[in-house]
């Protein structure tokens, strides 16, 4: 507790309550020590409240800290606070607010070195100067909250279980990160804190390996190798990168004076090794743990919905998705989400619960970054059991469809910042999709030349093909190239796709589009409710479907398809499409109004281009708001003066009856 903790809170703030829960809790006030209460439960509280992000009711905090025998939980909960209260408050300062039905810590003026932890994870550790995370290593004094277990008390202990699994991740990211960038000596003594850490994750050990051949110590490399393998053996695990990392460390060794970069260059070929795919065929990679709790369904195993979960990530074959035997293997041996995610040497690690209470099911799910024990999407799903077959199976297409589209954002933001000639067949193609979800000219062709890098580095890869066919799609629906050509490119590198793998949900919606844009629209539906039956969680099947049916065939089965892709994928870079198609069917359907709020939904979204702002011009004028819609026109040619109706409706393909409304609307405001 003596040492200085840098912090992200303004200079001229002054840090008067210093709170350690990594290792045994401790508490000092400007420096001072304060003797803590000896009742576990109000340490408990306090580390608690001091994490929770906002206030917290009482009914959870007394679920979390007493069981269901207790004679006044609440009660307990008031004496416990009080005894709080005690501890952090000052006569000037009262950080404990319980005026209401729920409790809040103010921390505004303390350091919690969990806390601190846990933002600069948020923030990206991978990110962090050195002397940052020379000082989050310092924080780490031992296990979180080390000896707080409370007996007969699974909530809290459950609770305490998860935060040391995650905290422990965070330290071990923090030490990954020092070793790669701290002087020789310093990044030694990292790397064998990390090894106490981390014993069964192979990357630590192929850097060990390495370290020790550098420095010389070859006697000492063969005992690690020796040590290692007796461990993975026992452990059923394969220790053969382990030996071949060492026989590269020895090749190495005399060769290659000490870098930081042949270290992570060797650690990688390792990894490749390991992984067994060549480096233009790479995929991100996830583990799916199996959710804590038990089962929530008479005859149904507690690993369903994990089960589930696989089974769905697996039939997107955008990812590498361990097999449900290893993850739960590892789950039998006690190995958490974060451990086994390093041990598996994966991107990505799925974890949750789920728990039944009367005639609900709420379900907790994380995705976390496996190296920098970041999450990257969190969410909590409670829902009332009318059928629990369908509940789960509602829950399983939003935690799959969520969970393919955080990471393909991660991917896609990270590939922006690589180097262009860096980049392998999965980053470009990621590269791809940043620019593709721009919805203009110049990106459009930037988004083709990736995907063509992308195909070009691995000729299987039929997601680069897909979007090398959306490009093509999008030049013939915004005018911007040769449409008849265009098409015809469509076309082809959509087959491309599905003769790579015609397993690919992506391969038949491309299709699908590319169907479409040849006037073959119940062929287009045909591959579309394909790409749903490969994959019912994949969203934008299920607003192309969308797309299509608003057009030309059934108006409330457009709706339908658009509100479900909506709750699939709620932050979807097409959601001006999702909102677009269904004004398109309520058009059709003479619900003017409803359909002009909804056009104007989608010209909201900041990616929409100027057919949506047409659409929202159009509607507004059927529903009689007509200077509204006269602004939507002006507002599209501001960027191309000559827009009129024809552009619109060279883009679409609507029945004659529905064109007859849509030229309504546009001579109601002078556009014939």
């Amino acid at each position: 507790m003596e040492k200085a903790v840098e912090s992200h809170r303004p200079e001229n703030s002054r840090i008067v309550l210093q709170v350690r829960l990594l290792g045994p809790m401790a508490i000092s006030r400007d420096g001072v020590a304060v003797a803590l209460p000896t009742s576990r439960k109000v340490r408990a509280l306090i580390a608690y409240l001091s994490l929770a992000p906002q206030a917290v009711p009482r009914t959870q905090l007394c679920e979390l800290l007493w069981d269901d025998v207790a004679d006044d939980p609440r009660g307990e909960l008031r004496w416990s606070l009080s005894k709080a209260r005690s501890v952090v408050d000052q006569p000037d300062r009262k950080r404990i607010d319980a005026s209401g039905d729920a409790i809040r810590f103010d921390v505004a003026d303390c350091v919690v070195d969990a806390l601190e932890v846990r933002k600069s994870a948020q923030e990206g550790i991978e990110t962090l100067a050195l002397e940052r995370l020379r000082s989050l290593a310092a924080l780490f004094g031992g296990e979180f909250l080390e000896g707080l277990e409370i007996d007969r008390n699974p909530v809290f202990n459950g609770w305490l279980v998860a935060q040391r699994r995650r905290f422990r991740s965070c330290h071990a990211a923090v030490l990954e990160h020092l070793v790669n960038n701290a002087p020789d000596d310093e990044a030694f003594a990292h790397l064998e804190t990390w090894l106490e850490l981390a014993p069964f994750d192979q990357r630590v050990h192929q850097r060990m390996l390495h370290a020790l051949a550098r420095r010389g110590q070859f006697r000492e490399g063969e005992e690690h190798l020796a040590a290692a393998a007796r461990l993975f053996d026992a452990d059923g695990l394969d220790c053969t990168p382990l030996r071949e990392a060492w026989r590269s460390a020895r090749a190495q060794a005399g060769v290659s004076p000490r870098s930081e970069v042949a270290v992570v260059a060797s650690s990688a070929a390792a990894y490749a090794a390991t992984a067994k795919l060549p480096d233009a065929a790479r995929r991100a990679s996830i583990a799916v743990m199996p959710f804590a709790g038990g089962s929530i369904a008479p005859g149904e195993t507690a690993d369903g919905l994990a089960y589930d979960i696989i089974t769905r990530l697996a039939k997107l074959r955008t990812l590498f998705v361990i097999a449900q035997g290893t993850v739960f293997a590892l789950q039998e041996k006690g190995i958490g989400p974060e451990e086994a995610g390093r041990m598996l040497n994966v991107d990505y690690t799925v974890s949750g619960s789920q728990r039944r209470q009367g005639d609900r099911l709420t379900v907790t799910v994380e995705l976390a970054e496996t190296r920098t024990a970041r999450i990257v999407w969190a969410e909590v799903f409670n829902q009332k059991l009318d059928n629990i077959l369908i509940v789960l199976d509602e829950i399983g297409d939003r935690i799959v469809a969520s969970i393919a589209s955080e990471i393909e954002t991660v991917e896609r933001n990270r590939a922006i910042l690589r180097p262009p000639n860096s980049l392998d067949a999965w980053d470009a193609h990621h590269r791809g999709l940043w620019h593709m979800y721009r919805f203009n000219k110049t990106d459009n062709d930037r988004a083709r030349h990736f995907f063509k890098t992308a195909v070009q580095l691995d000729p299987t890869f039929s997601r680069a093909y897909a979007g090398l066919s959306f490009t093509h799609w999008q030049n013939a629906f915004q005018g911007w190239a040769t449409r008849e050509h265009e098409i015809d490119r469509a076309f082809e590198t959509a087959g491309q796709s599905l003769m790579v793998d015609d397993r690919d949900p992506a391969a038949h919606w491309a299709m699908g589009r590319a169907l479409w844009l040849r006037g073959s629209h119940d062929q287009s539906v045909v591959e579309l409710d394909q790409a749903i039956d490969l994959s019912p969680n994949f969203a934008q099947a299920h607003y192309t479907r969308a797309f299509v049916h608003a057009q030309t065939g059934d108006a409330l089965a457009a709706i339908s398809s658009s509100d479900y892709s909506r709750h699939l994928s709620p932050f979807d870079p097409l959601l001006f499409g999702m909102f677009g198609a269904r004004a398109i069917a309520l058009v059709r359907l003479g619900q003017f109004e409803e359909a002009a709020e909804w056009a104007v939904k989608a010209a909201a979204r900041p990616n929409a281009h100027a057919h949506i702002l047409g659409l929202a011009a159009f509607s507004l004028a059927l529903a009689g708001r007509r200077d509204e819609a006269r602004a939507y026109i002006a507002a599209v040619r501001k960027t191309l003066p000559s827009y009129n109706v024809n552009d619109f409706f060279a883009a679409f393909h609507f029945a004659p009856e529905s064109a007859a409304l849509f030229r309504e609307g546009a001579k109601r405001i002078g556009m014939v």
